[in-house]
């Protein structure tokens, strides 16, 4: 074998040529490879060597399929061939769009970060798979511009992780676009000291869901808000201490839009094309009872200000019934909303 690179890089390279040209629809053999060597590495190998090196790379563990069929060669003698060789991926092509789709429709990644997660999970697949990505539509230029998002994520999951609190400013955009923090009234930036127990997407958005120091209830901050955090020493206050028993999953579902605020009972009707929509929405603990035909009575967990939100935009297809508090907050929304139509 004459090689224009060290020998010891052959199998290093027919492993590369496994990862960038190879799948279940694309097996490679012992020419193709052979060929590829030479085009891409300027090695030359023979047959044998090939299948030496491919084999050496199943006994390290690498997760190569392949053909095996028996032939008579020129001797008379029964031999075994291998081909069709490919790599098999940790993620399957399927799974590697969704994982990009929910990069590309995220709202709290900036653009740059979006770009190099998008290219580092393409070089996951080969490059068939790059070449499906040029139909994924393009990230919008106005995402959010605060590049410490990442940092913000390393920090908040070590701290979770430790049981420790962190400290930060917490910031608001700007009509410059910017993000500027929240003040004292000395007009100093405020730092908040906060207990954080989980991280969650929702609505496209990226939360913590803590507590923060001074009170004993939950609260929820956007991630991408988040400026000079840091972690600290001090123990976090756990949920335990706060006397809070609901998991995750049923704390989402009762703070839509992750507004805070104490969780009541509501009822209201909805049109029944309306059912999916409210279980994509409050979860499963919804509750429904008919009421005719069309229309049920819907009973479910949340705080007033997110079910005002909600019913508004639903407003034609929904109607709250209690309690009696929110159905008048509801209707001086939706006046005040007519008002500024018809004045």
């Amino acid at each position: 074998m004459e090689t224009g690179q060290p020998k010891k890089l052959l199998i290093l390279n027919i492993l590369n040529i496994l990862k960038e040209y190879s799948d279940a629809k694309h097996p490679l053999n012992q020419q193709d490879i052979i060929k590829l060597l030479k085009e891409k590495y300027q090695m030359e190998a023979n047959r044998k060597t090939i299948k030496r090196n491919l084999l050496d790379l199943l006994d390290c563990g690498f997760s190569l399929e392949y053909k095996q069929t028996k032939r008579i060669n020129n001797k008379g003698e029964e031999e075994i061939l291998y081909t069709d060789w490919y790599l098999e991926r940790e993620f399957t092509d399927a799974e590697l769009r969704l994982l990009i789709d929910s990069i590309l429709f995220s709202n709290h990644i900036p653009y740059r970060q979006c770009t190099d997660l998008i290219k580092k999970l393409c070089g996951l697949s080969n490059r068939y798979f790059k070449n499906r990505t040029k139909h994924i539509r393009s990230i919008p230029l106005n995402a959010p511009n605060n590049k410490q998002i990442f940092y913000n994520i390393e920090v908040l999951d070590e701290a979770i992780s430790r049981g420790l609190q962190v400290e930060f400013h917490y910031n608001n955009f700007g009509t410059d676009k910017n993000l500027h923090p929240r003040l004292t009234a000395e007009g100093e930036p405020r730092v908040y000291i906060i207990n954080p127990y989980q991280m969650a997407a929702v609505n496209g958005r990226y939360y913590l869901i803590c507590n923060y120091d001074k009170f004993d209830d939950i609260t929820h901050y956007r991630i991408d808000k988040i400026s000079d955090i840091q972690l600290l020493d001090t123990p976090a206050k756990t949920l335990k201490e706060l006397d809070y028993k609901i998991g995750l999953y049923q704390h989402l579902a009762q703070h839509l839009y992750m507004f805070s605020g104490e969780v009541i009972e509501i009822t209201f009707e909805a049109e029944s094309s309306m059912v999916g929509e409210i279980i994509d929405w409050f979860g499963m603990e919804v509750r429904f009872l008919p009421k005719d035909q069309n229309t049920y009575l819907v009973t479910v967990h949340t705080s007033e200000q997110a079910m005002t939100y909600w019913a508004m935009q639903y407003s034609a297809r929904v109607k709250v019934l209690s309690p009696a508090s929110l159905v008048n907050r509801i209707k001086d929304e939706l006046l005040a909303a007519v008002a500024k139509y018809y004045t």
